[in-house]
């Protein structure tokens, strides 16, 4: 982040604090006591709003169960406090929250194989079965009206506000940590598309779990809150209706943001309120979370999304005006034309070193349908190779199966002379073999500084992570996603499998929807990457220009078969290629 960029986020945080600060301060000594007892719940609501932030709004995922967790964390508080336990409630606290948290990944492991509207019925399932178990064996303290006692100083309602405000801080300074590391960019990439996580080496099955185990955490703290709040607690305050309540708010407002969390808070906690001052039905706050979720879900952005992103864009906007914005046209190191582009030799037929990605046999079978059918390819270490062949082909198929996305194939892959067969996506790209997509699916909310984090799996110094901008032609960095084109999106990906340092990119039409000035200097700028960044390369393109521009030997697939393989020129020149382009003949596999 640069100076302005950091300074703002300090700004950011430092305006949070000073609003705890004078709430702690202030709402205590004005409220009259009802009001004052509404402001706890509220804080308390707000609380369980962030699990809700970190599930829902972060990582995507339609958890309809968090008020079941918070019903395990009141259960642990009230349990230690019948037994006495040492430490108090403070340490109760903690252990509730703790107690949360394998049930929290338990509830995950489902969302590894189902997501969307199956993953919510599981969760949903799991708050009716937790019903009836709170309805079956009252909460500890429950039968004998064995009451908690609050904490000392802050036993009184006011005190208590303060609590509650103190600890929904410690908790939104932590979440916003958490949300710089490349586990808490990773969950905006999980709600757009898994499937780029994972080619970015991210463990989906890990990201998912971690996202479970710290909202169930966070639900377990509010649950204990709520116990210290109420002394003693009833099944119907963690009913599943609670959980669907929160969770049409949290779509409607946006809780992984801290404004968007106290709002969340506010409004369960006063929607009853407001409801019955207005004579008006208490399920119709309900209805008015529905519509309002209904329209969040059409849009795919919260309110507090869209306040920010439009923030953030005003901000972009200027600073692209002041820099000048993106060049894709220019050649790498300065503006102007692309220049003339120096392809390199292919390497000597006897050259000793071992290839960088070996790909031996691969045959890949839908059903009936051969979609590859024994494909032999190499490419060389410190090389660009290239991978055309018409529409149908099987060019995004081998890719898939390279890189892991399609199971069951036949054939092996090695990298850099290890086998890769047994290994998922994600470790296939630890391992250093990385790819991009012909649709890019780059979450909007993200910097391009912040993506490229997640892309190269490291927190990359800034000055790397400038170089690389500057030389694929992107924004600044401090540049939200959502204000950049889509060829520049393109660019951005193929810069972040860059960042990474694997052994091979495979980039999959990184140049569709270019112009041919933008093309010719994408190609310059890969046949640099090698030699400048110690990558090898795997292009596959319909754009001929660019391909004889960049790739030192070129391999063509037809109907899933080789046809051609070799130095890029007399590939090119090669009558069964021509045919197979042109669809004069029928051309026989190779």
């Amino acid at each position: 982040m640069n100076p302005i960029g950091r300074l703002r986020s300090g700004r950011s945080l430092g305006a949070g604090l000073g609003a705890a600060v004078l709430a702690c301060a202030v709402l205590p000594a004005v409220l009259p006591p009802y009001w004052i007892y509404l402001a706890i719940s509220a804080a308390v609501s707000a609380v369980v709003m962030q699990s809700f932030g970190v599930i829902v709004g972060r990582a995507g995922v339609m958890s309809l169960c968090q008020m079941s967790f918070a019903a395990i964390g009141a259960w642990v508080v009230l349990k230690l406090n019948v037994m006495g336990a040492p430490g108090g409630f403070f340490a109760w606290l903690l252990l509730g929250g703790l107690a949360a948290v394998p049930v929290g990944v338990a509830i995950g492991l489902p969302a590894l194989r189902i997501r969307g509207v199956n993953l919510a019925v599981v969760t949903f399932g799991f708050a009716v079965s937790a019903d009836i178990v709170w309805n079956a064996n009252p909460f500890p303290g429950a039968a004998d009206l064995t009451m908690l006692d609050r904490p000392a100083p802050f036993d009184t309602d006011g005190g208590y506000f303060v609590l509650c405000v103190i600890v929904f801080t410690v908790l939104a300074v932590a979440l916003r940590a958490i949300g710089r590391t490349r586990l808490g960019l990773s969950w905006y990439e999980l709600r757009h598309s898994e499937r780029s996580a994972a080619a970015h080496g991210v463990s989906v099955a890990r990201s998912k779990l971690a996202a479970f185990a710290i909202s169930a955490f966070v639900a377990g703290i509010g649950g204990g809150l709520l116990a210290g709040q109420l002394s003693m607690v009833v099944p119907g305050n963690f009913a599943m209706g609670q959980s669907l309540a929160l969770f049409a708010v949290a779509v409607m407002i946006g809780p992984h943001h801290p404004e968007g969390a106290v709002l969340g808070g506010v409004f369960g906690a006063v929607m009853a309120t407001i409801m019955d001052k207005l004579s008006l039905p208490q399920d119709f706050g309900g209805v008015l979370f529905g519509a309002g979720a209904l329209l969040a879900l059409r849009s795919g952005l919260s309110q507090t999304d869209m306040t920010r992103m439009r923030k953030r864009e005003r901000d972009a906007r200027g600073l692209l005006d002041a820099t000048g914005g993106a060049r894709p046209g220019d050649a790498p190191g300065g503006p102007g034309g692309p220049g003339p582009v120096t392809v390199p030799a292919p390497r000597p037929s006897g050259d000793p070193r071992v290839p960088a990605l070996k790909v031996s046999g691969l045959t890949v079978r839908f059903g009936e349908v051969v979609a590859l059918d024994a494909v032999d390819l190499t490419v060389p270490e410190g090389a660009v190779a290239g991978l055309i062949g018409p529409n149908g082909a099987g060019k995004s198929t081998f890719i898939a199966a390279a890189t892991g996305f399609v199971a069951g194939y036949e054939g092996s892959v090695e990298l850099a002379g290890v086998p890769l067969d047994r290994l998922g996506p994600s470790a296939r790209a630890k391992r250093g073999l990385r790819r991009t997509f012909q649709t890019t699916a780059i979450a909007p909310e993200l910097s391009l500084y912040e993506y490229l984090t997640i892309g190269s799996g490291r927190r990359l110094p800034r000055a790397e992570a400038d170089e690389l901008l500057e030389f694929f032609g992107c924004p600044p960095g401090d540049v939200p996603v959502s204000v950049v084109d889509a060829g520049s999106r393109r660019l951005l990906d193929v810069a972040a499998a860059i960042a990474a340092k694997p052994e091979v990119a495979l980039l999959d039409e990184p140049a569709a929807g270019q112009s041919a000035a933008e093309s010719l200097a994408l190609g310059r700028r890969l046949t640099e990457v090698p030699a400048r960044f110690g990558v090898s390369i795997l292009l596959v393109e319909h754009d001929m220009e660019l391909v004889q521009a960049t790739c030192a030997q070129v391999t063509v697939l037809d109907f899933g078969h080789v046809i051609a393989s070799g130095p890029t020129a007399a590939v090119l020149e090669d009558p069964a290629v021509r045919a197979a382009y042109l669809g004069t003949a029928d051309v026989p596999a190779s």
